[in-house]
């Protein structure tokens, strides 16, 4: 399977700017190619908002907003699947989110558990669930940049069966690309992550998009700094075999007798 992201920068508050920019990346080059695509989180907005009438403007419902419209007819006509973030309205809540659109059409909504920093002044936070959905080439994830800090996220994909995880991206911090390395092994899955580049309001975003194997190698990596579409081709069935050694498997060997305050739900309490 073709599996890549997009690199680029956002404007901020110009969605038929950003959305023109996005279909002529994946309209070009390597990308049209490409089987699984993943964008940026809140590619279609930008990413710093600072009032709750900025999300008023920006945001739209899924599906029928006009980004998960067009991308789904993008993915229709070409035949692939695209993630994307988008800055969704639903009632009179606002959430961070990913729509999984591909050949025939919107196929689900994941909205951002996690949220970061001054995200929790304006977003809700996801409910769920945490998906996997099983396409004719491989078996898809998706989690939006801060989930990655929450190694449970990435896990319960990969317990579910998803082959390739796709992490839409505004990263600041500097962890993330080298953490998910050892995500990327831990777990025996591929990781796509499709961050985005520049500054916005003050925050300089990290760049370094990249695609990872089940045995940690980096089979694409971004600069810091450059737009751009990579695309790699990967065998999805490399990441069922959770075999470690001769005499070790990741599931196998694990020994949930011991989890139980993890699957309790039970915290330490730290005073």
């Amino acid at each position: 399977m073709r599996i890549g992201y997009v690199q680029f920068r956002p404007l901020f508050g110009k969605k038929q700017k950003n959305l023109k920019r996005i279909l002529g990346f994946m309209d070009e080059g390597a990308a049209k190619d490409a089987e699984l695509l993943v964008l940026p989180e809140l590619c279609n907005t930008g990413y710093v908002f600072r009032s709750q009438e900025e999300l008023r403007i920006l945001s739209e419902e899924i599906p029928e907003g006009e980004t998960t419209r067009a991308l789904a007819a993008f993915a229709e006509d070409r035949g692939l699947y695209v993630v994307a973030g988008v800055c969704e309205r639903r009632d009179n809540e606002y959430f961070n989110s990913a729509v999984l659109v591909g050949p025939d059409g919107f196929v689900f909504v994941y909205r951002k558990p996690h949220l970061f920093n001054t995200k929790k002044l304006w977003f809700s936070k996801g409910d769920g669930p945490i998906s996997v959905l099983d396409t004719p080439k491989a078996r898809i994830g998706v989690m939006i940049c801060f989930d990655w800090f929450f190694p449970e996220v990435l896990r319960i994909l990969a317990l579910k069966g998803a082959q390739v995880i796709c992490h839409p991206s505004n990263l600041v911090l500097p962890f993330c690309q080298k953490t998910l390395l050892g995500a990327a092994v831990q777990n025996r899955v591929f990781v796509v992550t499709a961050n985005r580049v520049g500054s916005e309001r003050g925050v300089k975003f990290t760049g370094m998009s990249q695609i990872v194997g089940p045995d940690m190698k980096v089979l694409a990596a971004s600069s810091k700094s450059r737009e751009e579409v990579r695309v790699v081709e990967v065998d999805p069935k490399e990441a069922d075999s959770k075999k470690v050694s001769e005499r070790n498997d990741l599931w196998a060997d694990r020994r949930v007798d011991l989890f139980g305050p993890l699957l309790d739900g039970c915290e330490r309490k730290v005073k």
